[in-house]
């Protein structure tokens, strides 16, 4: 539960935005180049988005960043960045914000809301899937091009991966999601048509064998895209510690 002392609002002015910037050096460890700058978050603003922070006092312990979109036709949200300050992390902060940003999306008309994660984290998985209730449908292979910051250099050469993404979409009026936002369960109707396996700690496997974690990503990425092929949604999430899984479903 989210401490009572953290209130959410808008980041409207530039000092706000700019502290925005300054917290994804701090919580994504990006190089330079790749930060979302000050001048991308307003022009969000001033295109239709909005950008939400989780505030303790005057301190910005995370934000939700929300792009114009457009999904089936109409009028959506990309949520492109979702960030919380370390010391902050581990109290909710991440769901409060995302809860924040569905309330402000209904109240605007939006029903829909998409955005990336990486299908080898099972922890990430599990939050988009199980605890806010989105689906995914759609892989993406090399999303962002290769990615040399997730493994250690060997042998003096730098080892990269390919930064493969899932969408997830979240349709904020379904039936699935109404139910988690007022805390309820939900019980997914019928049984999995497939599973997909991952490791319990996708970090931990690239430090200790880049060679594996390759291999480990290319079968991911074929059981997904054959999955998909298939007409098969993503719907759900099995959390393990030793063999977390998605559940597949026909649509």
């Amino acid at each position: 539960m989210t401490p009572d002392n953290i209130k959410i609002r808008e980041c409207a002015s530039i000092e706000e935005l700019s502290e925005c910037v300054a917290l994804q050096r701090e919580v994504f460890a990006l190089p330079e180049v790749e930060l979302s700058p000050v001048r991308h978050f307003i022009v969000t603003k001033n295109a239709g988005g909005f950008t939400l922070g989780a505030y303790e006092g005057d301190q910005l312990a995370g934000f939700v960043l929300s792009v114009p979109a457009v999904m089936h036709g109409e009028r959506a949200l990309y949520s492109h960045m979702t960030g919380v300050r370390p010391k902050y992390q581990s109290l909710g902060l991440g769901a409060a914000l995302k809860w924040a940003q569905r309330k402000r999306a209904l109240a605007e008309g939006i029903r829909y809301i998409k955005w990336t994660f990486e299908p080898v984290k099972a922890r990430n998985a599990n939050f988009n899937l199980e605890k806010l209730g989105a689906t995914v449908s759609d892989f993406q292979v090399n999303f962002y091009g290769t990615d040399y910051g997730t493994a250690p250099a060997h042998a003096g050469k730098k080892f990269g991966l390919e930064s493969d993404r899932l969408f997830a979409e979240w349709d904020l009026a379904s039936d699935k999601v109404k139910a988690l936002a007022a805390g309820e369960k939900f019980i997914e109707p019928g049984s999995p048509t497939a599973t997909i396996q991952i490791m319990p700690d996708w970090l931990d496997l690239v430090a200790r064998d880049p060679e594996k974690a390759r291999a480990e990503q290319l079968r991911i990425r074929g059981e997904f895209q054959t999955a998909f092929d298939f007409g098969m949604v993503c719907r759900g999430f099995f959390r393990d510690d030793e063999q977390p899984a998605y559940l597949l479903y026909k649509t």
